[in-house]
C-alpha cells in the first residue's frame, strides 16, 4: 500500500487537473488516478470563462491558455430561407482596468487538459492512468482508495474529480438529485471539414416535420477540428455518422465532412450531490454537479471547485485548522446551485421559444454565465465591494494587481500609509502603487484600510483593525465583516 501521499485525485479532466496542480505547486505531494487509458480526446467543454481565466493565473497556465485560445469568434447564422445573418457573441464586452478578460474564450477541451498536464508535470507530478478507483475507504487518520487491480492507495484525503458516473460519489453513498430527459439529446463530435471560413462560428437553422433544431460548427483554434453540433428537429433520429453526413450534405453552402473523429450522444442531464464532503474526501466539478451545456458553465463550475479546494487542502496539511475545509462545501454548494439554475434556464429557454441555438440566448443571462459575480459573501444585499466577493484586477504603473498576485498566495493592499509585513502574505503599499487612482475606484477604501486577498482572488477580509492570521495559522474562509464596514 502507498502511504507516501498527501491527497489522492481522483479524475484527470480539467478539475482533477487543477485540483492536483494547485497542491503540487504548494510544495504538497499528490497522486492523480485515471481509470482511462489516456487523456480525453474529444471537444466537449470548449469555453472558458473570464473568471476562470483570472483564477488561473496564479497557477500559471492562463498565458499559455490565451495564447491557444480565441475571442474573437462571432456568430453567422443560416436561416432555412437562405438569409444570412452575422452578430457579436457578447456586444458591448470589452476588457477593462479590473477586468482583463471581458469575454469567453474557445478553446478545445483537450487542449485545455494538455496544457494543464504539461503545467503538472512542471511541478513534478503526473497522470497514472488505466488506475480506476472502484472503492473508498475511511478513517479517522486518512483515506484508502481501492482500483480495480486490487491496488490501494493511501493519503490523508481525497478528491473525487471522477466525472458525472462517479465512482467515489457513490462509494461515499453520496445523492445526487436531478433529472435525466432522455428526450432532450445532441449530437456531439469533433470534426474536420471543408467549405467554411474559420472566422466565424456556423449555425446552420434545421426545420422537419416536428419542429426546429440547428446545426453548430465552431472551429477550434491551434487545431484543423471543428466542433459540432447537432440538435435534430425530428424525433427518433439516429445519432450516427450516416445521419451527419446526411445533415451536414444536405444544408447550403455545400459543406463537405472529410473525417468524423470523437463523437457522443448528449442527453440533458442536471444533477447535484446533496454534500460536497464526506469526511476526508471531497466532490468537486461534474462529480458534485452536472449541468446543461447552454451557457458553458461545467468545465468552469469544476475549475474553480478545484481552485478553492486545493489552497484550503494544501493549508491544512501546512496547519491550518481543520475547520477551513468545511468552508469549501459551504462556499461552493451554492455557487453550483446557482450555475445549474442558470444553465437549466438557457436550456428551458431554446426549448420552449424554439430558438435555434447559441445565437439567441438572452443578453443578460450570457453575461451571468461570464461568473464574474460568483461571491461567498455572507451579507448579498450590501453595497461595496465585500470580503467574499471577487478581486478586481487594476494597473499599477508598468505591471498590475493580477501580476503582482502571482508572486504569493496572499495579498494585502495597505490604504494606510505603511507597508507593514504581515506573516504568510505578501504586503503593497496600494497609495505608492496606484499612481493614476485605478486601485482606489475599484476598491474604494475607507481611510487608514487594508484588503486581504485570499489566494482564490476573492476578498478574505478587509478593515482597519487587526488583521486576522492567515495561511496556515487560521481557518479564514469568511471571517465576519469589521464592525468598521458593516452597513
Amino acid at each position: 500500500m502507498d502511504t507516501d501521499t498527501e491527497v489522492t485525485v481522483v479524475g484527470a479532466g480539467p478539475t482533477g487537473l487543477v485540483a492536483a496542480a494547485e497542491l503540487a505547486r504548494r510544495g504538497r505531494r499528490v497522486r492523480v488516478l485515471d481509470g482511462a487509458p489516456g487523456a480525453f480526446p474529444g471537444p466537449r467543454g470548449n469555453g472558458i470563462q473570464p473568471r476562470t481565466l483570472e483564477v488561473l493565473d496564479p497557477l500559471g497556465v492562463t498565458d499559455r491558455l490565451v495564447a491557444l485560445g480565441t475571442f474573437g469568434l462571432s456568430f453567422r447564422q443560416y436561416a432555412t430561407d437562405g438569409a444570412v445573418r452575422e452578430r457579436d457573441r457578447h456586444p458591448g464586452l470589452d476588457p477593462t482596468p479590473d477586468k482583463p478578460f471581458a469575454r469567453p474564450m474557445i478553446i478545445p477541451q483537450w487542449r485545455t487538459t494538455q496544457v494543464l498536464r504539461e503545467r503538472l508535470a512542471d511541478f513534478g507530478a503526473a497522470v497514472e492512468q488505466n488506475a480506476r478507483v472502484v472503492a473508498v475507504e475511511q478513517d479517522r487518520n486518512g483515506t484508502t482508495a481501492v482500483l480495480a487491480d486490487r491496488r490501494r492507495v493511501r493519503s490523508r484525503y481525497l478528491v473525487g474529480a471522477d466525472g458525472g458516473s462517479s465512482a467515489v460519489r457513490r462509494a461515499l453513498g453520496v445523492g445526487f438529485l436531478g433529472e435525466t430527459r432522455d428526450e432532450v439529446r445532441m449530437l456531439l463530435a469533433e470534426v474536420e471539414l471543408d467549405g467554411l471560413d474559420r472566422d466565424h462560428w456556423h449555425q446552420f437553422d434545421l426545420v422537419g416535420a416536428h419542429g426546429a433544431g440547428f446545426l453548430s460548427l465552431c472551429p477550434m483554434p491551434a487545431s484543423p477540428t471543428w466542433a459540432l453540433g447537432l440538435r435534430s428537429p425530428d424525433p427518433g433520429w439516429e445519432a450516427d455518422d450516416a445521419t451527419l453526413h446526411a445533415v451536414v450534405d444536405g444544408i447550403r453552402p455545400r459543406v463537405r465532412l472529410r473525417r468524423i473523429g470523437w463523437s457522443s450522444t448528449w442527453r440533458l442531464n442536471v444533477r447535484m450531490a446533496d454534500r460536497f464532503r464526506v469526511g476526508r474526501a471531497f466532490l468537486a466539478g461534474d462529480a458534485a454537479h452536472v449541468h446543461s451545456p447552454a451557457g458553458g458553465q461545467g468545465l468552469n463550475t469544476g475549475i474553480q471547485d478545484a481552485v478553492n479546494l486545493g489552497w484550503k487542502l494544501a493549508a491544512v496539511l501546512d496547519g491550518a485548522e481543520e475547520a477551513l475545509l468545511d468552508t469549501y462545501e459551504a462556499e461552493r454548494k451554492p455557487v453550483a446551485a446557482e450555475v445549474l439554475g442558470l444553465s437549466s434556464e438557457l436550456s428551458r429557454y431554446v426549448l420552449e421559444t424554439g430558438a435555434t441555438g447559441y445565437a439567441d440566448r438572452p443578453a443578460a443571462l450570457a453575461r451571468q454565465g461570464l461568473q464574474f459575480d460568483i461571491s461567498y459573501r455572507a451579507d448579498p444585499g450590501e453595497p461595496g465591494l465585500r470580503p467574499g466577493d471577487r478581486a478586481p484586477d487594476a494597473p499599477l504603473g508598468d505591471t498590475t494587481l493580477f501580476l503582482l498576485r502571482r508572486r504569493a498566495d496572499w495579498t494585502v493592499l495597505a490604504f494606510d500609509g505603511t507597508a507593514e509585513p504581515v506573516v504568510g502574505a505578501q504586503v503593497l503599499d496600494a497609495d505608492a502603487l496606484d499612481a493614476d487612482g485605478c486601485l482606489r475606484r475599484a476598491y474604494e477604501p475607507l481611510p487608514g484600510e487594508r484588503v486581504l486577498i485570499r489566494p482564490d482572488g476573492h476578498l478574505g477580509w478587509r478593515g482597519t483593525g487587526a488583521m486576522p492570521a492567515i495561511g496556515a495559522r487560521s481557518a479564514l474562509g469568511l471571517p465576519r465583516m469589521p464592525a468598521d464596514r458593516q452597513g
